[in-house]
């Protein structure tokens, strides 16, 4: 089964992490936590979850992991400022790896300058961030990708991002 690398930090939107991951789980693949500091506890915006981390972003590389999951609310935002996190974000594009994202999780990759060119949706606050970023922005509840990015735009529509990210798996 897939080992998922997912970059999470506070104020993640907390379905965006909690359902997927847990249908992840439930389909026998591994998902783990990466912050910047290993056993660190963050908390979503909405104050429902709270999330041990399990690897430091300085303990991982991305040929470690199957692929990546961005959940999003204002996590991603923050994890763009530091460079560790576009990076590593960047490699799993590179690497043409399965990549999962929604809400503002497509905020690192536009970072990392990784969706140039591709097909994809997030929050329509950042839709314009998209485009300027090179991104054929779709209005859809799930857009896949050259059968390697998923995204999606808000909570509603995560039935379809689990649905299509298990199937890339």
């Amino acid at each position: 089964m897939a080992k998922i690398a997912t970059l999470v930090t506070n104020y993640f939107e907390d379905v965006e992490y909690t359902d997927p991951a847990n249908s992840f789980k439930e389909a026998g693949h591994e998902v783990i936590t990466i912050d910047s500091e290993a056993g660190k506890q963050v908390t979503g915006k909405q104050g429902n979850d709270t999330i041990t981390i399990d690897r430091s972003i300085d303990d991982v590389k991305p040929d470690e992991f199957d692929a990546l999951f961005i959940p999003g609310g204002f996590s991603p935002d923050l994890l763009r400022e530091d460079e560790r996190f576009v990076s590593f974000a960047k490699q799993f594009m590179d690497d043409k790896k399965p990549v999962f994202t929604i809400c503002h999780g497509p905020q690192l990759l536009i970072t990392a300058k990784a969706l140039e060119g591709r097909t994809a949706t997030g929050y329509k606050s950042i839709k314009v961030d998209m485009e300027y970023a090179g991104v054929n922005y779709k209005d859809e509840e799930v857009v896949v990708c050259g059968n390697q990015l998923v995204t999606s735009r808000q909570p509603d529509d995560i039935p379809a991002f689990t649905r299509e990210a298990l199937k890339l798996l």
